[in-house]
């Protein structure tokens, strides 16, 4: 499975079409790599940790895995958080790690060609793009693709994995 993994991926970045998850924060739709995600599901109570960064919700015991839950609201400094019925939790598998991530709402999966994406603007200092892919359109809909792996792998994570 690893390996169709990899040729999925390395076909992804060659050009060929990409296949991604959408989902919403606020009013901006987001899409990430959907051979990332490993389920889908309903936002429930977390375990808290002591310490740990204010975007890691806490933990949940996922079948015998604790995977601790990140809020991308707080982690992209996008407000106010609510939690309702349309609340959901995507677990992802990367990098050899099993994370959830918070999101207000799943919409759909959607095939971008190459043409259809567009690299993601230089902001400068002013805002950390570094998790940015670019901006994908379909029709009227504009998309933030983002780089879970490297959000994932990024030095803040592994300060989640510490706490865990």
């Amino acid at each position: 499975m690893q390996a169709n993994q990899d040729k999925a991926e390395e076909k992804s970045m060659s050009g060929a079409s990409r296949e991604l998850l959408t989902f919403t924060l606020g009013r901006e739709e987001y899409g990430i790599d959907i051979l990332k995600v490993q389920e889908i599901r309903g936002y429930d109570a977390v375990t808290t940790i002591a310490n740990a960064p204010e975007f890691i919700k806490g933990v949940v015991n996922l079948r015998g895995i604790i995977v601790p839950i990140v809020d991308m609201r707080i982690k992209f400094k996008l407000g106010s958080v609510t939690y309702d019925e349309t609340t959901v939790v995507i677990i992802l598998n990367v990098a050899n790690r099993v994370v959830g991530m918070v999101v207000d709402g799943v919409s759909d999966v959607l095939t971008l060609k190459p043409e259809q994406i567009k690299p993601a603007p230089e902001f400068g200092a002013a805002l950390d793009t570094r998790y940015l892919q670019g901006l994908g359109t379909v029709d009227e809909r504009m998309l933030i693709l983002v780089d879970i792996e490297k959000l994932i792998t990024s030095r803040e994570m592994e300060l989640v994995e510490a706490a865990t």
